[in-house]
């Protein structure tokens, strides 16, 4: 087996290791109440999900991904596509691709954030640059933030295997406001 070839394999292993820790500590799907989610910070409230404390989000669930790592600037999602996520013509929809990223790339922005202030996606823009099918196993979104001010935030993110090939990649622009 090559190095490269060995290397995937082994950062696979650790991947699917991580995904089966979290998962096995994950609440289930929900909507934090607006009281409970302005009390918290955006990294801690991205922290109480990852620790099983905060429901995750029911997208993650309609799509089959989760949140593996989580720090100030910096959120990363893993999932793995498969034939419930193809379009007609025999590969992945690309709104696979788009949720994934806007996942990462908005909780990015969120975990730099206060309590008590929210955000909302304003634009992102998504370049699908490699196919993904059933047989591409499991990938990762990392989401990092690039500025975050008072009222809006950017953020990038991509989307890779376990042997670092890129399938997609974004930026996004957030409001940032006060929850009411």
């Amino acid at each position: 087996m090559s190095d490269a070839k060995n290397d995937a394999a082994v950062i696979l292993k650790q991947w699917q290791e991580q995904e089966a820790a979290v998962r096995a500590r994950m609440a289930e799907p929900g909507v934090l109440g607006l009281d409970q989610l302005k009390a918290v910070s955006g990294i801690d409230f991205l922290r109480g999900i990852l620790e099983g404390k905060y429901p995750v989000a029911h997208i993650g669930k309609t799509l089959d991904f989760i949140p593996v790592e989580g720090e100030a600037g910096r959120i990363v999602f893993q999932g793995t596509p498969g034939l419930q996520h193809y379009n007609p013509l025999g590969s992945v929809h690309g709104g696979y691709f788009c949720t994934l990223l806007d996942s990462a790339v908005g909780c990015a922005v969120q975990s730099m954030l206060p309590a008590g202030v929210g955000y909302t996606t304003l634009e992102i823009k998504v370049n699908l640059i490699r196919a993904m099918n059933a047989k591409t196993g499991p990938v990762r979104a990392e989401g990092k933030v690039i500025q975050v001010g008072k009222q809006v935030g950017t953020a990038e993110g991509r989307i890779v295997d376990a042997a670092g090939k890129v399938y997609a990649h974004a930026t996004t622009t957030c409001l940032i406001f006060p929850l009411p």
